[in-house]
């Protein structure tokens, strides 16, 4: 397999072209006009950002891609799937609420919000994951699978269990349902916080395999019936059902190249990285740091692998922002992203991914 074509611009502007007619510019040069978009759903994956973190992608870029998928005669929407874990985006109001307070909408993008999983996380589709190691089928948002074309809109920054939060990262593990991430998050099964559960039997009445039993006005899980599914996690009003979190790091990044494959695998996708404001965790959080590097720019490509590998090697070239939670680290490891989160491994995504054929990790990166 030959390289694959990664194009990248920098964040200079001049007089005649701003950051968002840049963009268009770097993706209309990448190819993403020859893709068939006439009268197809776009699905623009991206992250909305949790409230009190200022590090996402600001919508306008959003309305960028939208705007090109439109002159191309396509019906674009910007999607999400409901995060696993207590916060601002559990469930698809909750979720759309943080959108609107964060600046989505519909005026700002141009195109509609549709949460991919849906009010409770639980509107998933199976999809078979052929020579998975660690996924048979994967939990896809049923959005995003109805979806005819994807595309990726993605913040690169650090992660506390990923290494960088990418395409893969945005792909993989933000496609998946509620239970889709659990699995990605543990081979265990979830349990019941004891101190929260109020014996309502939401958790109950979901469960397919009779494993959940209502006593004292109290859950319990039996683990020898229970399949792992996650939908009582979706469905507890308390959040009182809580997920495992068995599984390695390196494992986790597997899982989510294989969730990525599930994905992708046979419709057209396009997928588009802009390394600013690199913080060093995720956009999950209710918080940012600053970044620990310089802004770098944009980057566009049809193979996400070779996107996230030029990116990762982009940022490993910036010298360290000073007072960065990088430079408090040190370079021991001399990749920032480990330096920043020791115990991860950003490159078994990467290897598993390729393994997978989703994409190639050689690449020829061509500046506009």
């Amino acid at each position: 397999m030959g390289k694959s074509n990664v194009y990248f611009t920098d964040m200079h502007v001049t007089l005649r072209e701003n950051l968002q007619q840049k963009l268009a510019r770097l993706i209309k040069k990448a190819g993403i006009e020859k893709l068939d978009f006439e009268k197809k759903y776009t699905a623009i994956k991206m992250h909305f950002g949790e409230p009190g973190n200022l590090a996402f992608l600001r919508p306008n870029f959003a309305k960028t891609v939208a705007d090109v998928v439109k002159e191309q005669g396509g019906k674009p929407f910007l999607t999400d799937c409901n995060t696993l874990y207590v916060g601002g985006r559990k469930n698809a109001l909750d979720h759309l609420d943080s959108a609107a307070l964060n600046g989505f909408s519909y005026l700002s993008t141009g195109c509609q919000i549709l949460i991919g999983d849906g009010l409770k996380g639980t509107d998933e589709v199976l999809i078979p994951v052929e020579n998975g190691t660690y996924v048979k089928e994967a939990k896809i948002g049923h959005a995003i699978m109805d979806a005819d074309i994807f595309i990726s809109l993605s913040h690169f920054k650090g992660h506390e269990l990923t290494g960088f939060g990418g395409a893969i990262k945005n792909i993989g593990m933000g496609c998946g349902s509620r239970a889709g991430k659990m699995e990605m998050h543990s081979s265990g099964k979830p349990g019941v916080n004891k101190a929260k559960c109020v014996g309502c039997g939401s958790c109950q009445k979901s469960c397919a395999h009779s494993a959940i039993t209502i006593t004292n006005r109290k859950a319990a899980i039996d683990h020898t019936k229970c399949v792992g599914c996650g939908r009582c996690i979706g469905v507890c009003p308390t959040d009182a059902v809580e997920p495992g979190s068995s599984e390695s790091n390196n494992i986790l990044n597997c899982k989510m190249a294989e969730y990525t494959w599930a994905v992708l695998h046979g419709r057209p996708h396009f997928h588009i990285s802009l390394v600013v404001d690199v913080s060093p965790f995720c956009d999950c959080h209710a918080e940012n740091d600053i970044p620990i590097v310089p802004d770098v720019g944009m980057f566009a490509s049809f193979d996400p692998i070779a996107l996230d590998v030029a990116c990762a090697d982009a940022v490993n070239r910036q010298p360290t922002v000073t007072g960065s939670l990088l430079e408090k680290q040190g370079h021991e490891h001399h990749d920032h992203f480990t330096d920043v989160s020791p115990d991860t491994n950003w490159k078994s995504a990467i290897d598993h991914a390729v393994a997978l054929g989703i994409g190639n990790k050689e690449y020829e990166l061509i500046t506009i």
